[in-house]
């Protein structure tokens, strides 16, 4: 067996591993809310600054709009946000978020402190992953760049 095929020796599997158990963690606190672990994203994006356009939240999110659109869409039957055509450039979509929406801020600002908690009794040192998100980020940006093809 050729040792970069161990699964133990895969970055790519614990990046994987530690995002689906991230996501199941955030569960419990996301349920009550009526909302998925996607559309907290959507609404982080939204909270930090409403009334932006569709690519600029695919653009925050490293998704295409093409996956973010169908989400969306979801978001407003459900009644959390709005989208309305652009003034300037009627091909756009602005998406703002409904009182509904800005009510959920209220509901879910103390999540990310809840799931630190419950992080901090699991590790010895929390510390390690904040340290991380600096590297996180730069493997993200390098990630997300264009590759040349051969």
């Amino acid at each position: 067996m050729y040792e970069q095929l161990k699964l133990g020796n895969q970055l790519c599997f614990r990046l994987y591993t530690a995002a689906r158990l991230t996501m199941q963690a955030y569960f419990p606190y996301f349920e009550p809310l009526g909302i998925t672990y996607p559309q907290y994203l959507v609404l982080l994006v939204l909270w930090e600054k409403d009334h932006q356009p569709v690519n600029d939240i695919a653009r925050r999110l490293y998704l295409e709009t093409n996956t973010v659109t169908p989400l969306l869409q979801r978001m407003e039957k459900q009644g959390l946000l709005t989208r309305k055509r652009g003034k300037e450039d009627t091909r756009q979509r602005i998406v703002s978020l409904t009182r509904q929406g800005k009510e959920l801020e209220e509901q879910a600002k103390n999540i990310p402190g809840c799931l630190a908690q419950q992080l901090s009794g699991k590790m010895d040192d929390i510390n390690c992953l904040v340290a991380a998100i600096p590297a996180l980020d730069k493997l993200i940006e390098g990630l997300a760049q264009p590759t040349a093809k051969n």
